[in-house]
């Protein structure tokens, strides 16, 4: 085997790995997930739900969002997304729920966004402010349904493998934190605080600079008036 046959062959292999690579990446990219996937615990957040188009041949025109009934969010509202027309449903829990606010009885059970178009290769996202989050749990899901122009309908609601694999149709999670005290999380300086500083540095420069000038202005006069006191005293001298 020449050496140029070996590098032709080397190099379909290449390619192949890199296709077959690329091509068991474009599943986990194509998900619908939440944007930014954590919250702190006890706090308000908004989250995004981010739907990218996986057809070449059809597009998204409804997402259908689940609300989690175990640890209800006692507050949601929604963004408006032009184009698209949402609709919030709001019901009864299958039992109450003992928050901070109370007894939850009903909640926010599912929202839907229908009547706009996400293209093949493009994604659009939904945002929602929700809150307060609990505190006694770690995440939540929230199954997701998306329905194409062609009819096809995909189900975003296979909950995290145990072995910590993928699962095919991952639901949407959004992971809860423990919320950093103001202490720990540290303060940064305020906008105003650096500028308030700087204006200081500044002026202490500018008042320098102006007792610099003075003394220079004093010295010129005195120069000055010795010069014109030398000119008139060599004057009288030349007359007498």
């Amino acid at each position: 085997m020449s050496v140029r046959t070996a590098c032709r062959r080397a190099g379909v292999v290449a390619a192949a790995a890199a296709a077959l690579v690329a091509g068991s990446a474009l599943p986990a990219l194509a998900h619908v997930t939440i944007q930014p996937g954590t919250a702190p615990k006890g706090g308000w957040t908004k989250i995004a739900f981010r739907v990218p188009n996986e057809r070449d041949d059809a597009s998204t025109t409804k997402l259908e969002v689940s609300f989690p009934t175990d640890h209800p969010l006692a507050f949601v509202s929604v963004k408006p997304v032009p184009g698209w027309d949402v609709k919030v449903a709001e019901g009864k829990l299958p039992k109450p729920v003992a928050s901070e606010e109370g007894e939850i009885t009903e909640a926010v059970l599912k929202i839907t966004w229908s009547g706009g178009k996400i293209e093949p290769g493009q994604f659009q996202e939904f945002e929602v402010s929700a809150g307060p989050l609990p505190k006694d749990v770690d995440r939540l899901f929230f199954p997701a349904t998306q329905t194409y122009s062609s009819g096809e309908v995909v189900r975003w609601a296979d909950e995290p493998k145990a072995d910590g694999s993928e699962a095919d149709h991952p639901v949407p999670v959004l992971k809860l934190v423990a919320a950093a005290d103001d202490h720990q999380a540290g303060t940064a300086p305020s906008p105003s605080a650096v500028p308030s500083k700087q204006a200081g540095a500044v002026a202490v420069t500018a008042s320098s600079g102006d007792t610099t000038a003075r003394v220079l202005g004093a010295l010129g006069i005195v120069i000055g008036l010795a010069g014109a006191g030398l000119g008139v005293l060599g004057l009288r001298r030349s007359r007498s």
